[in-house]
């Protein structure tokens, strides 16, 4: 019997890209002392590593956590890491999986939150549809900010020098090896990997000929201060602001979806467009003689009001945008709406906007402006003049979950705005290099109660690549490369969700995501559960 993988990795090789014949074995023997020729570069080992090997990763630090700590190879491939140095005081980790069924692309992967963690398991997930991929640290180890502190260049490899510097060094390790040049050039993240994928479009626009940008943490410092400001609304748990997570995800959620979900036409528990839903808490302030178990104090509403606001600053000029109803979930209801301030916010002000002895606990908005003002390196990664990307060709699918707790989804919208105001196109022009899918239901990159699987990671294509799940209809990486191979543009997404997320139960449901600014619209008389009940419509 065939491994799905390798059928997978036929088929997307026979129907894409021809196989390089090249001495793989050879190659991996000999591509060390090659590399070390590149400048600036040390290299730890270049290793053969068969498919189905588990690797673990002892020099990975703690904090990265699972799955981060070991990954199956799922192709042959020969394993070079690396160390780059960026500066006398800087450098980063890297690793090039370079398999022996090369396509001739070239791949590199992002990283998430404040992380300097590599991404392994999409290192394994392109190196398995014959991506020569790369990886780095982001400059620094684990998922702390704290050597931000004090070192400008740790910063700026966190920012935008790791990724551009893996996209360089990558590139000749990959024409070393194989004794060619890669034919096409892609990129694939999501949160932070998002926010560095449109680093890459907007200031390195040759780096890549498409992208992947899922749930982008663009207008990265006015994030950083609306997670904290949850803090400055909620307070701790003594507070008479306070809202438990049990309340928000089972009072709170509960009638959210009880005023929201019937509004696109079907009560599945998913809000189709949350932008159209007017949450009002305050039907849940307790009575006269109401349970004070089932209900809200009017304190207690107004807190939740505020989270479901957006954020302005002293001028009322617009920060960030409001976090969305429908997006409370269980394994981050309890990190956002946290007694304490968000993680990744204390270590950006202890740590880049002011020193570690700031105290997180008296932020406020001026605080918030002056992390605005000054916006290190860019790191807002805001820019919406698009034109040099646009120019040769480049193509950009971003994504976001509309039921995203970390990331309000909105901001992709805004952003999206700034990009046809900028660069003056309507809809229509900029479908012509970057198509934005909002997906319903779906969380933080992944997961979620709604369709949520479209080839983002292993896990969105199911963690087993094969002809279906690897189709350009309903995988967002391998509809970039068509988009850029093929000149054929996807107009929707289809996304599927199985039956407590475990392929074995069977497909739950499939919907496909519109690209924006379209909207999915139910006929009111089929089946939800099927895509063809639904439609894009501009309304």
């Amino acid at each position: 019997m065939i491994h799905p993988v390798l059928l997978a990795s036929a088929f997307f090789t026979i129907f894409w890209t021809p196989t390089i014949a090249f001495n793989f074995d050879s190659a991996c023997g000999s591509i060390a002392s090659q590399a070390a020729s590149i400048e600036n570069t040390t290299i730890f080992f270049a290793d053969i590593v068969p498919a189905g090997t588990m690797l673990t990763f002892p020099d990975q630090d703690p904090s990265c956590g699972f799955p981060g700590s070991s990954q199956e190879v799922l192709v042959d491939m020969c394993r070079v890491a690396l160390n780059v140095s960026t500066s006398d005081r800087s450098g980063i980790t890297m690793e090039a999986w370079l398999p022996r069924n090369w396509t001739g692309r070239f791949l590199s992967t992002g990283n998430g939150g404040l992380d300097g963690c590599i991404q392994y398991v999409d290192l394994a997930y392109t190196t398995a549809q014959g991506f020569a991929t790369v990886g780095a640290n982001n400059g620094h180890n684990g998922t702390s900010g704290r050597l931000f502190f004090n070192n400008s260049d740790v910063l700026a490899d966190f920012v935008y020098r790791s990724i551009h510097t893996n996209v360089v060094v990558g590139k000749e390790i990959t024409r070393m090896f194989y004794g060619t040049p890669h034919k096409h050039s892609y990129y694939l993240g999501c949160s932070t990997g998002g926010r560095q994928g449109f680093k890459m479009v907007q200031d390195f626009p040759d780096d890549f000929d498409g992208v992947v940008a899922g749930s982008p943490a663009i207008n990265w410092n006015n994030l950083m201060s609306w997670s904290a400001r949850f803090h400055n609304i909620l307070g701790n748990a003594t507070s008479p602001t306070f809202v438990t997570s049990e309340e928000w995800l089972g009072l709170i959620h509960e009638n959210i979806l009880e005023q929201c979900d019937i509004i696109d036409g079907v009560a599945d528990g998913i809000i189709e467009d949350p932008n159209l839903c007017d949450y009002k808490p305050e039907v849940l302030i307790c009575g006269s003689s109401g349970n004070l178990s089932d209900c809200l104090t009017p304190t207690q509403a107004g807190s939740v009001r505020q989270v479901f606001s957006p954020m302005f600053d002293t001028h009322g000029r617009l920060m960030y945008p409001r976090q969305q109803p429908g997006s409370e979930n269980a394994a981050l209801v309890g990190l956002i709406y946290s007694p304490d301030v968000f993680p990744f916010s204390q270590d950006w002000f202890h740590f880049v906007v002011f020193d570690p002895s700031f105290d997180v606990e008296t932020l406020d908005l001026s605080d918030y402006q002056i992390a605005e003002d000054l916006n290190p390196f860019n790191i807002a990664t805001f820019n919406g003049n698009l034109s040099s990307f646009q120019s040769r060709g480049g193509k950009v699918i971003t994504y976001h979950g509309q039921a995203d707790e970390l990331i309000a989804p909105t901001d992709t919208e805004f952003y999206y705005h700034h990009v046809a105001r900028t660069m003056g196109l309507p809809p229509s022009e900029i479908d012509e290099f970057l198509r934005f899918f909002r997906i319903s239901g779906m969380s933080h990159c992944e997961t979620g109660p709604g369709a949520w699987e479209i080839g983002q990671t292993l896990s969105g294509a199911s963690g087993n690549l094969t002809p279906e799940t690897l189709d350009p209809e309903r995988n967002v990486l391998t509809a970039v490369v068509r988009w850029v191979e093929e000149g054929i543009a996807p107009d929707t997404i289809l996304g599927t969700k199985f039956v407590n997320d475990t392929t074995e139960l069977g497909v739950a449901f499939s919907r496909r995501h519109c690209r924006y600014p379209f909207r999915n619209n139910f006929d009111g008389t089929g089946d939800s559960t099927l895509p063809d009940s639904w439609s894009c419509k501009l309304d």
